[in-house]
C-alpha cells in the first residue's frame, strides 16, 4: 500500500476520478508547530477507486488535484470539512465545489450535535473503525500500511454514509437546508486571514474600552509576526500576557519587565519594542472604531429567565423536527436574542425561523407558552389550552 508519489501518478488517477459523479476527500495535517496546516496526506475516492496522495514528495505536483477539485458538476464529500477547506484555500487559492459536509448533513438529520465520523460511521453502516493512528506523525516518512489503511478507511466508508445521508434530506425534503449551510463553508471570506481582525477570536478580559484598542492593536500585531514566522500564535505571545498588557498598557520596554505573564528578560528583547509600538498605536486609536464592552456583562434577572426558556424551546423545537440544537442556533446566539427585541440572527431567518424563531420572538412577546404533556415539552398559544 504506497501513496500516489509523482505527478504522473496522480494525473492518471485524477483522469479516472473526473467522470465520477461524486469523490470523498479527506486530509491529515500537522499544525502544532506551525500558523498555518502542514498538509501530510490526501485521501480521495470515488464509488470505485481509492488511494492516497502524498503532497511531501518532491516529485509531486498537485496540480492535477487542484483541477479535479475545481470540477463543478461533481460533488466533493467531506466530514468536518473546515480544517480540509481551508488547506485547499491556502494551497489552491479557491475552495471546491459544490461540497458535501456528511457532519453537517447528519446534524439536519437528527445525528445530533457534530458527531464524531466514527460513530456516524458505525451508526449508519455497522462498522468499526480503528482509530489507533489518529495522533500519529503524518509528516513522517514512510508511512506504515497501519497508518495508510486508517487513512484510507476516511474515505471508503465516507461513500457509504454520504449515499445514505443524501437519501435521507432528499425523502426528508431538507436538502435545501444543507445547500445554506455549504454556502458559508465554500465561502472564500470563511478562511481569509485578516490580522485586523484577530481580537474577535479573544475573549477580551479587559476593563475599558482604551484597554481594548490597545488588545486589537496587539491582537493584530501577533497575529501578523505569527503568520510571518509560521508559527503558532502562543508561540510569539500567550493570551494571558496579551491581556495584562492591554489592561496595564506599559510605554516603555522597562515597564514591561514587571510583568509575571511575560519570561525574565523578555524587556531587553527586540520583540519587546514591537510590542510597545503596538501598544502605542492602540493608545492612539480613533476611539470611534472601538467596539463596546459587552462580553462578561450579567444578564438582567428578566434576560436570564428568558434565556432559559429560550433553551428549552429550542431543545423542544429540534427534538420535534429530528434536528440537531446547535445547528438551529447556539449559545451565543440565544443570548442575544434573549438580550435584544429582534437580533439580526440566523435563527431568525429561513428554516432556522420556520423551526424555532417565529415562536422564539412569540415567546418573548409573551404570546405562547411552554407546558408539559406526557413528559414532552409542547408550545400552546396563550388564550388555548
Amino acid at each position: 500500500m504506497t501513496p500516489i508519489s509523482t505527478t504522473p501518478e496522480l494525473a492518471e488517477l485524477c483522469r479516472e476520478l473526473t467522470t465520477a459523479e461524486f469523490v470523498t476527500v479527506d486530509t491529515e495535517f500537522m499544525r502544532e508547530q506551525t500558523y498555518y496546516p502542514n498538509l501530510c496526506l490526501i485521501q480521495v475516492a470515488s464509488p470505485d477507486t481509492a488511494a492516497t496522495i502524498d503532497p511531501l514528495s518532491r516529485d509531486l505536483d498537485l496540480k492535477p488535484f487542484w483541477e479535479l477539485m475545481a470540477i463543478r458538476d461533481q460533488v466533493k464529500v467531506f466530514h468536518a470539512a473546515r480544517q480540509d477547506l481551508e488547506i485547499f484555500h491556502i494551497g489552491s487559492g479557491f475552495i471546491p465545489t459544490p461540497v458535501f459536509d456528511t457532519q453537517v448533513a447528519a446534524m439536519v438529520c437528527g445525528f445530533g450535535d457534530q458527531i464524531s465520523y466514527v460513530n456516524l460511521v458505525r451508526s449508519i453502516t455497522g462498522a468499526q473503525l480503528d482509530k489507533s493512528s489518529r495522533f500519529t506523525n503524518w509528516s513522517k516518512r514512510p508511512l506504515t500500511d497501519k497508518q495508510l489503511h486508517y487513512a484510507l478507511g476516511d474515505v471508503t466508508h465516507l461513500r457509504d454514509v454520504y449515499r445514505h445521508l443524501k437519501a435521507e434530506l432528499e425523502k426528508s425534503g431538507r436538502a435545501s437546508w444543507l445547500d445554506e449551510e455549504m454556502a458559508t463553508l465554500t465561502d472564500t471570506s470563511t478562511y481569509e486571514q485578516h490580522p485586523e481582525h484577530a481580537w474577535q477570536r479573544l475573549k477580551a478580559k479587559v476593563k475599558n474600552r482604551r484597554a481594548m484598542a490597545v488588545l486589537m492593536s496587539l491582537a493584530e500585531w501577533r497575529e501578523r509576526a505569527a503568520q510571518k514566522q509560521n508559527v503558532p500564535r502562543q508561540r510569539i505571545l500567550r493570551d494571558d500576557a496579551l491581556y495584562d498588557l492591554s489592561n496595564l498598557a506599559p510605554r516603555t520596554t522597562d515597564e514591561i519587565a514587571g510583568l509575571r505573564s511575560l519570561p525574565d528578560g523578555f524587556s531587553r528583547s527586540a520583540r519587546a519594542k514591537e510590542i510597545v509600538s503596538a501598544i502605542k498605536e492602540g493608545l492612539d486609536r480613533d476611539m470611534e472604531g472601538v467596539p463596546p464592552l459587552r462580553q462578561g456583562q450579567p444578564l438582567s434577572a428578566e434576560a436570564s429567565a428568558t434565556l432559559e426558556l429560550l433553551k428549552v424551546l429550542l431543545k423542544s423545537s429540534a427534538a420535534r423536527h429530528g434536528v440537531a440544537p446547535r445547528l438551529i442556533a447556539d449559545a451565543s446566539e440565544l443570548e442575544k436574542l434573549a438580550r435584544h427585541d429582534n437580533p439580526d440572527l440566523p435563527a431568525l431567518k429561513g428554516w432556522r425561523r420556520d423551526l424555532f424563531g417565529a415562536d422564539a420572538l412569540s415567546l418573548k412577546r409573551g404570546e405562547l407558552a411552554l407546558t408539559l404533556r406526557d413528559g414532552d415539552v409542547s408550545v400552546i398559544p396563550l388564550g388555548q389550552r
